[in-house]
């Protein structure tokens, strides 16, 4: 019997990871600390690329329907209020697949229950976690351990490390990494039930780039016209000494932070009132991780945040962990179950994506507001006379490329996966 690939991990990417085995033939094992699954966090953005992935998966748009909402718009906007970009998303764009806004712990629950429906409730074990690996004869021996500290081996014929910032595989693997990377900024998230902005589905960047506001909703609007917003606000603070706190992600109440916010009032928005009616708040530093030169050792493979954490400006970390899963699985239909396999994942994506994680570090799209702040202090009659249209095109067109969603690229791309397609034995 072939041995499984083990996937250390069974968040987004690494669930993504695990159908694209199963459709292309390949047995494998998640392996998830967690010990049940539970849908966690806010909101989130995925991109057209990474819709093409979830539909030639299978994963319908009825689905995601009921996770999210298709993204209509994306826009920011100035501290004095008024717009500085606007465009259209997803198939409102001219792409061929569309931008979903979607609660995070829902779509991870549904991608969740697809794996244990295709796969069998076997295929996640929970409550464990991989703790080291060793490559051997044939494949790699990988040492996992349960909450009550109980290891033992198991054998596979490779390991994706799917495991997260914190990831104990790429730590093995570069073990002189630099620590979590923090550049000063503190974000708070939550949601709350609100009449959508603009649009009706539209994303808002509002402020500068050292104290903004993100708005987008995450639910179609009830029959009272209200639906489940997303927030997320944030500062950039003295970073001297470093994250003081002892977690990562910690509830907070409203009333620690909404005094950052107390101008953000216009005609069309007043931020403090919504702020006063979320439901729920969290906080976090904004953190990535430095770019390493290769995400791969033999039959060993990092994906996702453990191969890339990236500050979340230009809303694709998740949609880059569900392309690597797709990459690999594609390289494996050329390759097989192989080094080379991995070999030919990380010549195609290391490279190009630890650019695009400096790329954010940078306040990726946000970057027009650090270029408005430097040339006016956010306050403007008209943006045209301080960052001219074209300009603002060419900024945002340069980080779709760099973020794989350039549209005449992605809609000319042939699928990562063709249909059928099948790892031959």
């Amino acid at each position: 019997m072939t041995d499984p690939v083990i996937i250390a991990g069974g968040g987004i990417g690494g669930l993504t990871l695990a159908l694209t085995l199963h459709q292309i033939g390949v047995p494998c094992q998640v392996i998830e600390t967690t010990p049940q699954m539970r849908p966690m966090g806010v909101g989130i953005n995925l991109q057209p690329n990474a819709l093409r992935e979830l539909f030639d998966l299978g994963i319908t748009a009825e689905r995601l329907d009921a996770v999210g909402l298709p993204a209509r718009e994306w826009a920011l906007v100035g501290l004095n209020g008024k717009e500085i970009y606007a465009e259209p998303r997803g198939k409102d764009a001219g792409y061929n697949w569309p931008q979903y806004a979607v609660h995070r712990g829902a779509l991870h629950m549904l991608l969740f229950d697809q794996v244990v429906s295709r796969l069998g409730p076997e295929a996640v074990r929970l409550g464990t976690k991989v703790t080291g690996y060793k490559a051997v004869a044939g494949g790699v021996e990988v040492t996992l351990s349960d909450a009550a500290g109980t290891t033992e081996i198991t054998k596979g014929a490779l390991l994706i490390g799917a495991d997260g910032i914190h990831s104990r595989v790429r730590a093995q693997m570069h073990p002189d990494q630099p620590p979590i990377h923090w550049g000063g900024a503190v974000m708070w998230r939550g949601t709350v039930r609100a009449k959508p902005l603009r649009t009706g589905s539209s994303f808002v960047g509002l402020g500068t780039h050292r104290q903004r506001m993100v708005i987008y909703p995450i639910s179609a609007p009830d029959e009272e016209g209200l639906a489940l917003i997303n927030w997320i606000a944030e500062v950039t603070v003295d970073r001297d000494g470093g994250w003081h706190h002892d977690g990562w992600f910690r509830p907070v109440e409203v009333k620690d932070f909404i005094h950052h916010f107390d101008d953000f009032r216009y005609d069309w928005l007043d931020v403090p009132a919504m702020l006063a009616q979320a439901d729920c708040a969290y906080e976090n530093p904004m953190i990535d991780r430095d770019p390493i030169p290769t995400w791969v050792d033999g039959p060993v493979a990092l994906m996702g945040d453990a191969a890339h954490a990236m500050y979340p400006t230009g809303s694709n970390g998740a949609s880059q962990a569900i392309v690597d899963a797709r990459v690999i699985g594609a390289q494996m239909v050329a390759h097989g179950m192989s080094e080379k396999a991995l070999a030919a994942y990380d010549a195609q994506l290391c490279k190009p994506v630890s650019e695009l994680v400096l790329r954010n570090r940078g306040a990726g799209p946000f970057g027009l507001l650090n270029l408005l702040d430097e040339r006016c202090g956010g306050h403007f009659e008209n943006i045209d006379d301080i960052i001219p249209a074209d300009e603002r095109a060419q900024f945002m067109s340069k980080y779709k490329a760099a973020a794989g969603f350039a549209i005449e690229k992605l809609n000319a791309s042939g699928p990562t996966i063709e249909p059928g397609a099948r790892v031959s034995a």
